[in-house]
């Protein structure tokens, strides 16, 4: 996140550009909100044509500099174009005027071009725009680089109480309109691009949290403060309040510009303090939590899952995990309670213990296991470090003999194939990805179960994968962009991710998919899997994927999990996994949806199907893994 704010300032017209910039400048504001023509300008393109005010249509080019013009300035269109108009003729005039304006936008190289939604009736003024954005991939044509779309936060004050009630007859009765209702519009219109951004008005009325959650599932590019919200404090300075303050600071998290509008009421102190202000507040936001801190950068990024069972992971890899000040620490305690429930008081000083690390890595389980070994005072015949990669397999060489000495048996195998030369009392491992089971855990274990004693314990012993439907147009269009030109359409849709969730809205308590348990004690081991999740949705929204977590029971009661509701503090080992949906799929208020997801499993791979049953059947993704396996 940038170290100071980046805050505008919104001006209706503009005498002259320079002296506006240079005051601007030197009040604290980064750049301009104006518009590309006077707003009084208005132009007739057919029967009245002739009235038109002769000279040019705005100022010139050469007033600034190019890099001032795609810098300092944000234009705006002009507020009195109806291209929604049922009046054919002004509609159409609106028509025209707009490719006037969006053409001059263009040749100016602005980087970005506000429009203001007055309501749901926007079907034309996106098409137009939709148009315009796809005309710029025309080989010698320059397009502007973000279109903002300004709605407000609440269409209407006077009636905004009722947003607090669940009376739906009430709501029914009032004239309020659900102004998301009118971005949604829009942007699928637009075929939800990229170029497209939302830009929030912040009204004085703040509506529940679950509609201020739904805005910050959305591209929130900016947000627009008026004058008119502050308050004066006992100094004479213009506040916020209090409300207002949590409110902006919320939307600082998802790193917004501000639009500073309306005129100047505290002009003893100037307008620079209305600047300054805002800064402040962007300035003493609380500190990040080191979850959040190790995140930075990774906020939304889609990365493909590892696969360690099938790739050799670098050296890197395994030291970012190794940091995780919660992993291992938690990893040890339950090593340790395991030791002391296998080996009682009275049996210290007779009884040797074989542990074996199942995939140890660089090692960190060893040396979690050899710390709880020596808190607990028992003792040891073997510790065996089994490990595939034979690039780890040097680091932990090089640390038996520096460090662990013959306690330690280093093996260079794959632990489904390795013959033990004796059993374990315990078997610890670390094969567990963002949805548990995604690292095939249970296929490695049942593998290994075999050199495990009869009453040997597994650490971990459980697991389960959770999962609830998920709102982000970042996200979605992130996948969609991520489209590989030697693969399938559909093969950007068909595969899990990993991701720091951030600009998103999960909108249902997420629920258990699939459990594993170890040792697999059933007759006949299956790992496939077939769930069915029913969620109830308590708004409107658009459903663009499927967030999935996992928590994991290491020894009795000491837990591991990444489920929001019971996230260990701290851990930073694994983020959450995404499985898209290849249709948005927009879900009413009170609507039941049904998520089906499938884990299929054969001897050379593993790999996920899933689809939406209700309220809209969706083809089945994935299937039989033909963009996205796990290889065995």
């Amino acid at each position: 996140m940038p170290s100071r704010l980046s805050c505008g300032r919104d001006f209706h017209c503009v005498p002259d550009i320079n002296s506006v910039l240079e005051w601007a400048c030197k009040s604290g504001f980064d750049f301009a909100c104006m518009p590309i023509v006077h707003p009084r300008l208005k132009r007739e393109f057919f029967e009245n044509a002739a009235k038109n005010r002769t000279g040019p249509l705005s100022r010139s080019d050469l007033c600034l500099s190019s890099s001032d013009w795609s810098n300092l300035v944000v234009g705006k269109v002009s507020p009195w174009l109806q291209l929604d108009s049922t009046d054919f003729k002004i509609q159409r005039n609106s028509e025209m005027a707009l490719k006037q304006e969006l053409a001059f936008a263009c040749h100016l190289g602005l980087p970005a071009l506000m429009i203001t939604l007055q309501s749901a009736n926007c079907a034309n003024m996106a098409r137009c725009i939709y148009e315009h954005i796809l005309s710029t991939f025309i080989p010698m044509v320059t397009g502007l680089q973000q279109y903002w779309i300004q709605v407000p936060l609440v269409s209407a004050p006077d009636m905004t109480d009722r947003l607090f009630k669940d009376d739906d007859d009430a709501m029914e009765g009032s004239m309020i309109e659900d102004t998301w209702k009118w971005w949604n519009k829009f942007r699928s219109l637009c075929d939800s691009t990229k170029k497209v951004d939302l830009v929030l008005e912040v009204t004085a009325d703040i509506p529940s949290e679950d509609i201020v959650e739904r805005w910050m599932a959305e591209p929130l590019k900016a947000i627009v403060v008026s004058t008119k919200l502050f308050l004066t404090n006992k100094k004479g300075y213009p506040v916020l309040s209090k409300p207002h303050q949590a409110l902006v600071r919320r939307f600082y998290k998802l790193d917004v510009q501000v639009i500073l509008t309306g005129a100047d009421r505290h002009p003893d102190k100037g307008i620079r303090c209305y600047q300054q202000y805002l800064d402040h507040l962007w300035q003493t936001q609380d500190p990040p939590d080191p979850l959040t801190e190790f995140a930075k950068g990774f906020e939304d990024y889609l990365q493909c899952p590892l696969q360690p069972l099938m790739d050799n992971l670098e050296s890197h890899t395994y030291e970012v995990f190794e940091k995780d000040p919660v992993k291992y620490s938690e990893y040890q305690k339950a090593i340790y309670y395991a030791i002391l429930d296998k080996v009682p008081e009275a049996e210290k000083e007779t009884k040797e213990l074989v542990l074996m690390v199942v995939g140890a890595g660089r090692g960190p389980l060893v040396r979690a296991a050899i710390a709880a070994l020596k808190q607990t005072g028992r003792k040891v015949k073997k510790i065996y470090a089994v490990e595939k990669n034979p690039n780890a397999v040097v680091t932990l060489e090089n640390m038996r003999e520096e460090m662990w000495g013959n306690m330690v048996e280093v093996v260079s195998c794959d632990m489904r194939v390795w013959e033990a030369p004796q059993k374990a009392d315990i078997v610890i491992s670390e094969l567990l990805g963002s949805f548990g089971d995604n690292e095939l855990s249970p296929e490695c274990l049942d593998g290994a179960q075999r050199f495990m004693k009869e009453d040997g314990i597994s650490i971990p012993s459980d697991y389960n994968s959770y999962m609830a439907p998920l709102q982000s147009a970042k996200l979605y269009c992130e996948m969609r962009n991520s489209k590989d030109k030697d693969k399938p359409p559909e093969s950007a849709y068909e595969m899990p991710y990993v991701v720091r969730l951030h600009n998103c809205q999960i909108l249902a308590e997420p629920q258990k998919v699939f459990h594993f348990h170890h040792p697999n004690k059933a007759a006949v081991r299956d790992n496939n899997r077939y769930r069915s999740m029913t969620f109830e949705v308590h708004q409107d929204c658009v459903i663009h994927g499927l967030a999935g977590y996992f928590d994991t029971v290491l020894y009795k009661d000491i837990v591991l999990s990444i489920l929001p509701s019971t996230h260990s503090p701290n851990m930073l080992s694994w983020f959450p996994i995404i499985f898209p949906l290849k249709t948005p799929v927009f879900v009413t208020k009170g609507s039941k949806v049904v998520i089906d997801i499938w884990r299929r499993v054969t001897e050379k791979n593993v790999w996920y199907e899933w689809t939406m049953m209700h309220p809209q059947v969706l083809p089945v993704h994935n299937p039989k893994g033909r963009s996205y396996t796990i290889g065995l």
